[in-house]
């Protein structure tokens, strides 16, 4: 078709250049084989052509992506945006690049997911699974591709794994409402599915069983997803109740802020009616409109740290890579929601 320039081929560019096919390739991929002279005149070609490599083509020569994928349970969450960012940081600096992709919660989509880093051939894969039987992540194996899971601790046959300690993070927070004199403490817990959830359930009740608090001191409200409506959702709920509770433990932030939300719609003061402690401490848990106190987590840092376990595990040295199950602490961070309750 008229107008359309013709795609620039390696083949092209030696040619202007007057050079053999080999000598640009090594200015592309091994410029120090290459004298300056010649370099930078084959460059000087390169971009009066517009000439652009087949990042695929190479890899397929090289037998090696440059891509590894990051699959997580939830990027309208800004805890999954953080740990990308951190991913993104370590992949960056190690010359790599990060394809992100959105399970949405939903085993049926990871493994969709799975299967195309399989047919992409990617490098490695950081994975926070949504599949409860682990189905998916066994079939994954069979091709042979390196992953670290990330916000889930690793089983002896699934490879390097970065987490948070969640059982320590829910004791954290049942702790920090007990001390401050509640005895009637709901738990928004989430889909119950999730080993996350599950963890932060088993911090609260141990939390509360050492402090000699009866079982009936927890009420839970699970909800089927682990965002902001489920959140205003699940505060209806709460104000519904025949004995409300005086505290709230939510599974996450953006569980926190739609609890918020609904008290703050019924006129419901946050604190001095109801304490709110969530989980993750994104930037909005901060900003809302009464600061949210939170569980945190170092979500950049699990980022980082997952990447670079990969990188090790598909690197030069992968022969000698041990995989290593990293498992970080928590940190409760104290703001308006739940301080100064009595």
């Amino acid at each position: 078709m008229a107008g359309i320039r013709p795609k620039v081929g390696i083949k092209y560019v030696a040619q202007e250049a007057g050079v053999s096919i080999g000598t640009v390739s090594n200015v592309l991929n091994q410029p120090d084989r290459v004298s300056e002279e010649t370099r930078r005149h084959v460059e000087k070609v390169i971009s009066r052509l517009g000439y652009v490599r087949s990042e695929s083509a190479r890899q397929l020569r090289a037998g090696r992506s440059r891509m590894i994928s990051l699959l997580v349970l939830d990027m309208g969450n800004p805890f999954f945006v953080d740990i990308a960012r951190g991913a993104e940081r370590s992949a960056r600096e190690a010359g790599m690049g990060v394809m992100v992709c959105n399970s949405g919660q939903d085993a049926h989509e990871e493994g969709e997911y799975l299967n195309l880093f399989a047919q992409q051939r990617v490098r490695g894969a950081l994975i926070t699974p949504a599949d409860p039987s682990g189905r998916t992540l066994r079939e994954f194996r069979r091709h042979g591709i390196p992953f670290v899971l990330v916000d889930r601790v690793a089983g002896a046959e699934d490879g390097c794994s970065v987490a948070v300690d969640d059982v320590a993070g829910g004791a954290l927070a049942a702790r920090h409402l007990a001390s401050a004199g509640h005895r009637a403490i709901a738990f928004v817990s989430g889909p119950g599915h999730l080993k996350q959830v599950q963890d932060r359930r088993t911090g609260v009740q141990r939390a509360l069983a050492e402090l000699d608090l009866p079982p009936e001191t927890l009420q839970e409200l699970p909800t089927e997803r682990l965002d902001v409506a489920a959140g205003r959702d699940a505060g209806a709920r709460l104000l519904g109740l025949a004995q409300r509770p005086t505290a709230v433990f939510c599974a996450n932030d953006l569980l926190a802020l739609g609890v918020l939300q609904s008290l703050y719609a019924a006129g419901v003061k946050v604190p001095d009616d109801m304490a709110i402690v969530g989980y993750d401490d994104i930037e909005f848990a901060a900003a809302a409109t009464v600061p949210l106190t939170s569980v945190r987590q170092p979500a950049v840092t699990m980022g980082a740290m997952a990447t670079e376990l990969l990188l090790q595990e598909t690197g030069d040295l992968a022969d000698e890579h041990e995989h290593q199950h990293v498992v970080l602490q928590p940190e409760l961070v104290v703001r308006q929601s739940s301080a100064g309750w009595n």
